[in-house]
């Protein structure tokens, strides 16, 4: 048995398959991002997930063969690592696994672990290649100066929009009342307590506001429409850097895509269109937890033949 766990900005995935690649058990807990928390909220949470997948699977965790954990911010804080390295013993009651950043789970899962680049847009953004030993990322530096294109990006520029037509800075388009609906609004300027005092800046609030951003855009505001073109340029730029940065020279270069986003067709086709013909863009295999759990098959030295979700 193989267990994957993609931690994401807003939730925490668990995938078991067996040995032929099936999956056997899944489970959902809240996000482990605790860079706005604590580092403490990581292994209960993890605990939870195990025990739900294990119980689901009828298995204690000394029968998962071998494990990955895929941790949002994981190597973002150099202090912390050694902390998330031991987490997952105390869980599972063994050391067969391994830590590391949650954009492995999405690259693992959207390219099934073939050399190639794949870019993840949830709550944040952040890109992660491989070509032969060599492995790279790009992105990923949180949300007050990065994670370009990301629901939290675009939520926030939507926000900015909708405080300019509030004003009169911009023309008052259908973002406005959409936004006046969702937060509840007696007075545009109440969006400043809604936003601020209530939600106290919640990353994850924020960023469930960018669905709006793309229905405003499908009911004709050109400042919508604008914020998600510039969200896939911004995803295709990280594909640039990984592409030097991984050294490919022959093409086209594999590349994929992952989060919640990407199901925004303006957002997608915009990214499609910033690619040129470098780059080969591959529709995602499988979702990143059940990527994650094919990354620990491969860590234990287990070829797949095939996978069946």
């Amino acid at each position: 048995m193989f267990l994957g766990v993609d931690g994401g900005g807003s939730k925490t995935a668990f995938c078991l398959i067996d040995d032929a690649g099936t999956v056997v058990a899944e489970a959902r807990t809240a996000s482990i991002y605790y860079l706005m928390s604590s580092i403490d909220i990581v292994a209960p949470l993890l605990a939870e997930g195990v025990t739900q997948v294990c119980e689901r699977a009828g298995i204690e965790p000394a029968g998962i063969t071998y494990a990955f954990f895929g941790i949002p911010c994981y190597g973002e804080v150099s202090a912390d690592v050694a902390t998330l390295d031991a987490l997952p013993a105390t869980v599972l009651g063994h050391d067969r696994y391994r830590c590391g950043n949650d954009m492995i789970c999405g690259w693992a899962g959207s390219l099934g672990g073939v050399d190639g680049i794949n870019v993840v847009a949830g709550t944040g953004s952040i890109s992660y290649g491989e070509n032969g030993a060599r492995q790279a990322r790009a992105g990923g530096w949180g949300e007050l100066f990065g994670d370009e294109g990301s629901g939290y990006w675009v939520a926030i520029r939507g926000l900015g929009a909708f405080s300019r037509m509030a004003d009169g800075r911009l023309p008052r388009g259908p973002l406005a009342d959409l936004l006046r609906r969702e937060l509840g609004l007696t007075d545009d300027l109440d969006a400043v307590d809604v936003v601020l005092n209530r939600w106290k800046g919640d990353r994850g609030r924020i960023a469930a506001l960018s669905p709006l951003i793309s229905a405003a855009a499908a009911a004709g505001d050109t400042a919508c429409a604008a914020i998600l073109r510039d969200a896939g340029h911004e995803l295709a730029a990280l594909v640039d850097a990984q592409a030097r940065a991984l050294g490919f020279t022959t093409g086209p270069v594999p590349v994929s895509y992952s989060g919640g986003m990407f199901t925004c067709e303006p957002l997608l086709a915009a990214f499609r269109a910033a690619l040129d013909d470098r780059y080969d863009l591959r529709t995602p295999l499988y979702a990143p937890d059940l990527g994650a759990a094919v990354y620990a098959a491969r860590l234990a030295g287990h070829h797949l033949e095939g996978i069946s979700a």
